[in-house]
C-alpha cells in the first residue's frame, strides 16, 4: 500500500477534441480535494491542466504547480493557486513534480504528456523512485498506447515486470485507487529478462 498525500498530474495544455477529457480532468481534482490529497501538476490555467486544479482549488484542495520560467506566459500560468513553483527546464519540472508527490496520474495529453509518462516510468523502472505511475483511460485515450507496450513485451523489448509497473484505469475514482494499492517491486527490473 502506498500513502498517497498529493499526486502529480500530468495532462495537457489544450482541453482535446471532447469534452470527456476536461470533465475527467475536473472530477480527478474535486475528487482529491474530497479524500485530502494535495495537487501537483504544470502550473497552467488553460486545457486539461487548468481544469484538475481549478476542480480541486473549487472543492478545497491544495494545488501546487511547477512551470518552467520560458512558459509562463507561453501556458499561461495559474495565478491563483496555493503554491506556484518556477523552474529552468522541463526535465526540473518533471523532477521536482515527482520529489513532492507519492504518486503520478497521466491524464490525455499530447507529445509533452508522453515525455512526462516516460520519464518517470523509466525512473520507476530504475529504482529511481518508488512512486506508482498510471494512466487515466478516459473514452479509450490510452488503447492504442497499450496496444503498442504489449507489442514491446511480445517483441522482447519489455520485460513482464517492467509492463506491470505501469497502472491503467477507467476513472478517477479508480486511478487513486490504483495508486494506492500500488507495491513496488524489487528492482531495478531493467535487467530482467522478456
Amino acid at each position: 500500500m502506498t500513502e498517497i498525500k498529493r499526486i502529480a498530474v500530468y495532462c495537457g495544455s489544450s482541453n482535446g477534441a471532447s469534452e470527456v477529457y476536461g470533465a475527467a480532468a475536473a472530477e480527478l481534482g474535486r475528487l482529491c480535494a474530497s479524500r485530502g490529497i494535495g495537487v501537483v501538476y504544470g502550473g497552467a490555467s488553460r486545457g486539461t491542466m487548468g481544469r484538475v486544479a481549478d476542480a480541486a482549488l473549487e472543492a478545497g484542495g491544495e494545488v501546487t504547480g511547477v512551470i518552467p520560467h520560458g512558459l509562463v506566459a507561453m501556458e499561461v500560468a495559474h495565478n491563483g493557486l496555493t503554491r506556484q513553483i518556477e523552474v529552468e527546464t522541463l526535465h526540473e519540472r518533471k523532477a521536482r513534480m515527482t520529489e513532492l508527490s507519492d504518486g503520478i496520474a497521466v491524464l490525455p495529453g499530447g507529445y509533452g504528456t508522453l515525455d512526462e509518462l516516460f520519464e518517470t516510468l523509466t525512473w520507476l523502472q530504475l529504482a529511481i523512485h518508488d512512486k506508482p505511475v498510471c494512466l487515466l483511460n478516459i473514452g479509450g485515450y490510452w488503447e492504442g498506447l497499450i496496444t503498442q507496450l504489449h507489442h514491446c513485451r511480445q517483441e522482447g523489448f519489455l520485460a513482464p515486470a517492467n509492463f506491470e509497473l505501469l497502472g491503467c484505469a477507467n476513472d478517477p475514482a479508480g486511478l487513486l485507487d490504483w495508486l494506492t494499492a500500488f507495491e513496488a517491486p524489487e528492482r531495478p527490473l531493467w535487467r530482467a529478462k522478456p
